[in-house]
């Protein structure tokens, strides 16, 4: 018990949505996280779902996603190892506004809204830092609608991986975590479509493609991609 309690401070101290607060909080905080795993495949909400907790990831990718009235699936992000998801109603105690579903085998941290309302209320920190990350989320939110109801696919697709390339502290390629399939829903097009952008950036000399790895030639030139 004790060596899963510590296992589970180490995963909460090293995500973005704790990180700052005072180590005395980890122990309560480990109390509270319930361990869960989930195959690839398997949802783990529904949209409209009671929110009873959030989760955070401890290995693995989770997509959250939304389906049109035809059954058209949009993916809103894609989550991986030391983020937080679902979080947004937790404080409002609204359903939850999309689907969730793992993307490998995953292994997650849930915290149950209750016990982490109760933390929150008793430690003013923890309140900052969801405060901070839901404004982080809400700009991200910005930016993609910004992305897709302004911007053409070869501006979005650039755009994509120069924030992959941020994220994985690489600026001469990125491995895409997804496949361009999802990629394809993530920026609101189809993957035919996507692979012809995919070539024509490369014609351009501005990437080289070798299958899931991403070779930047041209950051500037992608930055400047329309």
């Amino acid at each position: 018990m004790w060596e899963v309690l510590v296992k589970k401070e180490d995963v909460i101290a090293s995500s973005a949505l704790f990180r700052g607060i005072d180590e005395k909080q980890l122990p309560a905080l480990a109390e509270i996280a319930e361990s869960r795993s989930f195959r690839k495949g398997e949802v783990i909400f529904f949209e409209a779902d009671p929110c009873i907790g959030f989760y955070l990831v401890v290995e693995g990718k989770v997509k959250i996603y939304k389906l049109s009235p035809a059954g058209k699936e949009h993916i809103l992000h894609i989550f991986t190892n030391g983020e937080p998801f679902g979080e947004v109603p937790v404080f409002h105690g609204q359903p939850f506004p999309a689907n969730a579903m793992a993307l490998s085998d995953i292994e997650l941290l849930f915290f149950p809204r209750a016990s982490f309302v109760r933390l929150v209320e008793k430690n003013p920190s923890l309140a900052l830092n969801m405060l901070g990350l839901l404004s982080l989320r809400l700009r991200a939110f910005v930016r993609q609608i910004e992305n897709l109801s302004l911007k053409e696919l070869p501006s979005r697709l650039a755009q994509y991986l120069l924030y992959l390339s941020e994220e994985q502290n690489n600026r001469q390629f990125v491995e895409l975590e997804i496949s361009k399939g999802q990629l394809a829903s993530l920026l609101g097009t189809i993957p035919e479509t996507l692979s012809r952008v995919f070539a024509k950036l490369s014609d351009r000399q501005l990437i080289r493609v070798s299958g899931k790895t991403i070779h930047i030639l041209d950051r500037e030139g992608l930055e400047l991609s329309e």
